[in-house]
């Protein structure tokens, strides 16, 4: 609920626009960053930022040519979201600020169960991977997202829209062995019913599925953690559809997305 304390608390009025990093929130994002070559020319613009410049297009829904001048130039930022989404920087930083912000809250830093759902957006005319899915007549991309009971992101992962849910949970479930090894259960919808996401890896999949006599919309235990983390990086105007070309950098946008959360949370608790 907002109330005058709160608002003073999310407020950003005194940065130049409301994407730029405040300094407690580059203070728990920089020890994450990758150094300057120590050999070379000096770079011409900080490491912070080339990142104001990312979470302003991603925050804007604007294509990489409007950046604003007293940004980096896109040619220097896109640059570097290249290199760092080829490097699976964002991924990278989600997951340590996942734990970060577990352990703040007294969890354990590597979650024991989790949340799979999908979300199916349309894509721009830019080409790329993309599919049909017919049961939301959506022409595009789906994004498989598994997160934690409070609504982390843990794994996210752009596919075609046309590859089924029970389908793009196996390499979501497999990811997941690599940077959160301790899961044992996932909770999903009964588009994920069937034998390949049971045996994918060794995590229990329970299917939470809605009562019989259900009319009209409620909210279901356990899932609505993972509709409520599509709404807030839904707040970034660049995933309002998919305009990316490749999936690598509609992942890392997803990512970036799921930072931004991650760092305003734990500037705030500091």
């Amino acid at each position: 609920m907002w109330t005058p304390t709160t608002r003073r608390q999310h407020s950003r009025m005194g940065l130049r626009y409301e994407t730029d990093l405040s300094d407690a929130e580059w203070a728990v994002i920089e020890p994450l960053m990758p150094r300057p070559a120590p050999c070379g020319r000096p770079p011409v613009w900080t490491t912070r930022e080339i990142l104001n410049a990312i979470f302003y297009v991603l925050r804007g829904g604007i294509s990489w040519r409007l950046i604003p001048t007293d940004l980096p130039p896109r040619s220097t930022t896109y640059g570097y979201f290249s290199r760092w989404r080829d490097a699976g920087l964002f991924g990278r930083i989600n997951h340590h600020l996942v734990m970060a912000d577990r352990e703040r809250v007294g969890r354990e830093a590597s979650p024991s169960a989790a949340v799979l759902d999908s979300q199916s957006i349309k894509t721009i005319e830019s080409g790329g991977p993309r599919g049909y899915d017919a049961g939301k007549r959506v022409k595009g991309r789906k994004r498989q997202a598994l997160v934690d009971m409070d609504g982390r992101a843990l794994v996210l992962d752009p596919q075609p829209a046309d590859v089924q849910d029970r389908d793009g949970a196996v390499p979501v479930l497999r990811l997941s062995r690599q940077t959160f090894p301790f899961i044992v259960k996932a909770f999903v919808d009964a588009d994920y019913a069937g034998d390949r996401p049971a045996t994918a890896t060794i995590i229990t999949v329970e299917i939470v599925r809605k009562p019989p006599d259900q009319i009209g919309f409620a909210v279901h235990p356990r899932r609505w953690v993972v509709e409520r983390f599509f709404a807030w990086i839904s707040r970034n105007r660049r995933l309002w559809k998919d305009p990316e070309a490749t999936l690598a950098s509609a992942r890392a946008f997803l990512y970036a997305a799921a930072v931004l959360i991650l760092v305003r949370r734990l500037a705030r608790s500091k």
